[in-house]
């Protein structure tokens, strides 16, 4: 008896010693190595794993390798995948309140988007999206998209009559560029760069970042700063997921994703003088529109047609537009 005492005993301290199976927690990045987005996303998952002593394991998995971003959306919503950095413009099919964010000319200028998201309006689309499947820890910086071509500059809302821009799937996109005289075409990120090159496109829209990292100024030549959109970006966590987590290290990942916010913003702000740097230097022509406000009074049908279909968001609408 004593033996098996001893035994028995043995075999509880050693069943107590093994540390708790890891969480491997997979996470989808459209952005490739050295982007902004990507460096801070790695510094989340290092930080999670590192301060959980190994109980959460994220991996970060670049380029769009886990399909594009309607996909990976379903995906994280499902729990097929744990975390993602999501931009918002896409969002609005499924979570109708962020399609606020994707109003031209919402947000006054970056800064602005930031005091906003950071603040009581920012807990309101997250309230929005953990209702779908999305828990959105953080804010990270997407700059200001302009308008950029192969044809020719964009001064005016008369230089879009006629030309093809790529937008992303979302009918306020769609309107927008109609509305500014161009022809409206949502395709995935990844098809810009061959029909830029091949004419089924005339230009499309992004921040300098992503015109540079994409490679799309090696045949669109003309980049017009208009500033239509500052779209934020989340780090968003799967509701799944999220549920399955301690209060512990529900903590610990949500400092995490506060601090990957800091990072990036810093990141990218850097990142878009060496941006736009690099297309000048390459010999992209780069001009400021003659007159902005002509582009913003064009998107009054827009916001019209918005809020007569959604009625409940207009008080969304102007609590951003009253943000210091």
């Amino acid at each position: 008896m004593t033996f098996t005492r001893f035994a028995l005993s043995g075999a509880l301290a050693a069943l107590i010693a093994v540390p708790a199976v890891a969480e491997d927690w997979r996470g989808w990045n459209i952005h490739p190595e050295g982007y902004p987005n990507t460096v801070a996303l790695e510094s989340f998952a290092k930080d999670v794993a590192a301060k959980t002593d190994g109980r959460i394991e994220p991996t970060v998995y670049n380029n769009g390798t886990l399909g594009d971003q309607p996909d990976a959306i379903e995906q994280v919503r499902n729990g097929g995948l744990d975390f993602a950095n999501f931009n918002m413009g896409p969002m609005g099919q499924i979570v109708p309140a962020t399609n606020v964010m994707s109003l031209p000319f919402i947000f006054r200028d970056v800064d602005q988007m930031h005091r906003v998201m950071d603040g009581p309006v920012g807990q309101q689309f997250s309230d929005a999206l953990a209702k779908e499947g999305l828990v959105a820890l953080s804010w990270f910086d997407s700059g200001s998209r302009s308008f950029y071509n192969t044809k020719r500059p964009i001064k005016t809302p008369a230089d879009m009559d006629g030309l093809k821009f790529r937008v992303m799937s979302n009918d306020l996109y769609v309107e927008m560029v109609d509305d500014l005289g161009g022809n409206a075409t949502p395709m995935a990120y990844g098809e810009v760069y061959q029909s830029l090159k091949t004419g089924v496109i005339d230009g499309a829209e992004n921040n300098y970042p992503s015109f540079e990292s994409s490679n799309h100024y090696e045949v669109a030549k003309y980049y017009s700063i208009t500033n239509h959109l500052i779209i934020p970006e989340c780090i968003c966590v799967s509701t799944a997921t999220w549920e399955a987590t301690s209060d512990e290290d529900k903590a610990i990942v949500t400092q995490a994703a506060i601090d990957a916010a800091v990072l990036q913003r810093d990141l990218w702000s850097k990142r878009e003088m060496e941006s736009r740097a690099k297309v000048e230097a390459s010999g992209v022509e780069i001009n400021e529109v003659d007159d902005p406000k002509a582009f913003q009074d064009a998107m009054a049908p827009v916001y019209a047609g918005f809020l007569k279909s959604n009625p409940d968001l207009e008080s969304l609408v102007k609590e951003i537009q009253a943000t210091e």
